[in-house]
């Protein structure tokens, strides 16, 4: 799995973090999280707000983003909880980042589906792309997580990054995603061979007359 990641030091942290609170137009979204909860049940809304918040954070440093711990405790205040009920749910979902990340945080699946079907030829266009486990590259493009399983079995190996899933991979095409990416260009997301979805490859192989009578593969009639 992947190196300790590095958390900066907490008076650095404090200094910079400190005085966060949303912005207007997250406050707005922080209202509408909000009131789909009922009274006493605030708490629910943790995900939500830690999701929220760590976007606000990333489009300030132009990354993935992060939770510093100020931030986390600014979430605890606004659902009315201790600081502990909101760290363990930040600490229990890779989704979150408890130290700074890339612009792009590549999160490769390392469990068994992948690592059967080649998650280690992922790891290796990673490494040969100059990216290191828990680490950012110095360009501060890319942060490389290795993640237990990302539920995309079916096609596997797959990689999440940031909100993407790119699945189905070999070392060329993970190589090709990484490029494109560090280019500024926008890969496609999903499946990188001929199939939609988790379907099989190479389009639909029964009820073929169905589909070519002008019916709406999605299943609209």
């Amino acid at each position: 799995m992947a190196d300790a990641v590095h958390i900066p030091d907490e008076a650095e942290t404090r200094a910079r973090w400190g005085d966060f609170a949303w912005t207007p137009e997250n406050e707005e979204k922080a209202k509408v999280i909000l009131a789909r909860f009922p009274k006493g049940r605030e708490q629910s809304a943790s995900l939500a707000f830690l999701d929220l918040a760590q976007r606000q954070v990333g489009a300030e440093t132009q990354t993935q983003g992060w939770l510093p711990v100020p931030v986390i405790e600014f979430v605890a205040a606004q659902i009315g909880v201790p600081y502990m009920r909101v760290y363990e749910v930040a600490t229990f979902y890779t989704m979150y980042n408890l130290a700074p990340v890339g612009r792009y945080h590549v999160q490769v699946c390392g469990t068994t589906p992948c690592m059967l079907r080649g998650s280690d030829d992922v790891l290796a266009a990673c490494k040969n792309k100059g990216l290191v486990k828990g680490k950012t590259t110095p360009d501060g493009l890319f942060t490389l997580t290795e993640v237990e399983c990302l539920g995309a079995c079916a096609n596997a190996p797959m990689v999440q990054i940031n909100d993407d899933n790119f699945e189905d991979l070999t070392y060329d095409s993970t190589v090709a995603i990484l490029e494109a990416l560090a280019e500024g260009r926008s890969p496609k997301p999903g499946p990188q061979i001929d199939r939609q979805v988790s379907a099989p490859e190479g389009g639909p192989t029964s009820l073929k007359a169905m589909v070519s009578e002008n019916h709406d593969y999605r299943g609209e009639w």
